[in-house]
């Protein structure tokens, strides 16, 4: 099957998904542009999770370069994690996790969704409550326009990822409870 023979993954956010109690929840959140190759990493990763069976109290949600459209999730959520490519110095295909305080804490991103998603950030921490924000990135060398295929040793840290966010998600949840 060829790259344009593969269909995208909708994973969009529907009337079930915010009409749901999300008190004891925890949102996973892929950030990037699908069709930069590796900065689409975190909804490559995000599809993947949606094959997937996961604990009750993990949601998904594919945010593409959504920015302040995804500023309800944060008044939804106590905690959230992000999944976004970095080109940061590290190998191609490290992963990283950091608990940003502020919006500077975010690495830079690689694309159009670095306007947004900071802005969106800095509105977060002006908002009543906060939720507890985990950034996984994996680190990036390129950034390949036009294409949605991912370098090797990218697709190869998405496993890996899933599994720490799980792990990490656990832990939270029991947290909550």
């Amino acid at each position: 099957m060829s790259e344009l023979d593969k269909k995208p993954v909708a994973i969009s956010s529907d009337a079930f998904f915010f009409e749901k109690d999300k008190s004891r929840s925890i949102l996973v959140l892929g950030v990037g542009n699908y069709l930069m190759g590796d900065e689409g990493v975190g909804v490559h990763l995000i599809q993947e999770m949606d094959s997937m069976e996961l604990p009750p109290y993990v949601d998904i949600l594919d945010g593409g370069t959504g920015g302040f459209l995804l500023l309800n999730c944060f008044e939804s959520y106590s905690k959230i994690i992000f999944v976004d490519a970095t080109m940061d110095g590290k190998e191609e295909g490290a992963i990283s996790l950091i608990q940003p305080k502020f919006a500077s804490d975010f690495p830079s991103a690689l694309s159009v969704h670095d306007v947004g998603l900071k802005d969106m950030i800095e509105a977060v921490y002006l908002m009543e409550t906060k939720p507890d924000l985990y950034l996984f990135t994996i680190s990036v060398k390129n950034v390949s326009p036009m294409t949605i295929q991912l370098s090797p040793n990218v697709k190869k840290a998405i496993p890996e990822t899933i599994g720490r966010i799980v792990d990490l998600a656990e832990t939270l949840h029991l947290q909550i409870t």
